[in-house]
């Protein structure tokens, strides 16, 4: 359970360079322990080890869900990568071997789910699924409380308020198919929102979330994220939740979404739409107050393997169970 080699919840290990150790795999969990893109607290690359281990229950694989009725860790078949070697110092190398590692696992067929680290790792993550499934054909459903739409960050073209800049000026994805949920507080400044609107991202910021209600502002976003795209990557910072319920991150701002909208939210997503990416980002554990922030960033990834699985299975949204009894056999 704890030793160094540690799975998300004990699923089997593969190897990136052994294909056959991921063949026919639905999902492949990538950590990627990079926080050299922090631009206040770092911390961030012990991430990846708390998602994966932070659970009160046994690491044997089984997470059978109440709601859903499925078991993501068995319907699906999920295996484990482990840790890309990402030094700090090694810049944009480091940034390199992600990108490769997440387009192994997508042109195998799966879908790469990324532990981070800091969100500069968005930035390769879906460059290697777009590489894989389609150039520009990808549409990002983005939570954060940040835009992270920068242009420099302390002099450098990498940082973890650039990623989807540099996604969008490289044409991985396209500004008018990147939504994003739960920004607030006093960044970006007016030229970098100009940039936004002039690329066609839709922000839905946290008063519009208070004000029409999460449901709402889900269905927008999942009307733009499947027009003219072939699929849909999840990048969630854990910073999009409220820092009371979330504080074991890097820049927290108060005013977010609470981690019940959260994992609904995810799970939703999961259901109906075709997710073909995912990452995980900004759980900084050093900053974190009886693991609060870890068991939320782990639950998120059940949600969103539970919601792919229910979706396989040809559930639907309208058709979950209302209360435990319906559909108990």
């Amino acid at each position: 359970m704890f030793g160094p080699d540690l799975t998300f919840l004990g699923v089997p290990r593969c190897d990136l360079d052994q294909p056959s150790t991921f063949q026919g795999a639905d999902v492949v969990i990538i950590g990627a322990p990079y926080d050299a893109g922090t631009s206040y607290r770092a911390g961030a690359r012990f991430g990846p080890k708390m998602i994966r281990t932070t659970d009160y229950l046994q690491h044997d694989s089984s997470r059978p869900h109440l709601t859903l009725r499925v078991d993501p860790l068995r319907d699906l078949r999920v295996v484990d990568a482990g840790d890309i070697l990402m030094p700090g110092v090694e810049g944009k190398a480091a940034l390199d071997a992600l990108e490769r590692a997440v387009r192994t696992a997508a042109d195998a067929g799966a879908i790469p789910l990324i532990l981070g680290g800091d969100h500069t790792i968005t930035w390769p993550d879906v460059t290697g699924v777009a590489h894989a499934k389609g150039w520009g054909r990808v549409a990002v459903i983005h939570f954060d409380a940040h835009a992270d739409t920068g242009d420099v960050q302390y002099g450098s073209l990498i940082g973890h308020g650039l990623p989807m800049r540099r996604l969008i000026e490289s044409g991985a994805c396209r500004g008018d198919r990147f939504l994003q949920i739960g920004l607030r507080g006093y960044w970006p400044e007016p030229p970098t929102l100009q940039w936004m609107a002039e690329q066609g991202l839709r922000s839905f910021e946290m008063h519009e979330v208070v004000k029409r209600g999460l449901d709402a502002v889900l269905e927008d976003s999942f009307a733009i994220a499947v027009d003219d795209c072939d699929g849909v990557f999840v990048s969630v910072d854990l910073d999009v939740v409220d820092p009371g319920m979330a504080p074991g991150t890097g820049t927290p701002e108060p005013g977010g979404i609470t981690g019940r909208q959260l994992l609904d939210a995810v799970r939703r997503i999961a259901i109906e739409l075709p997710v073909v990416g995912i990452d995980v980002v900004e759980v900084a554990p050093a900053y974190d107050s009886a693991e609060i922030t870890s068991f939320l960033a782990n639950r998120v990834v059940l949600e969103i393997l539970s919601g792919i699985a229910y979706r396989r299975k040809g559930g639907t949204w309208k058709a979950i169970p209302r209360t435990l009894l319906e559909g108990r056999s």
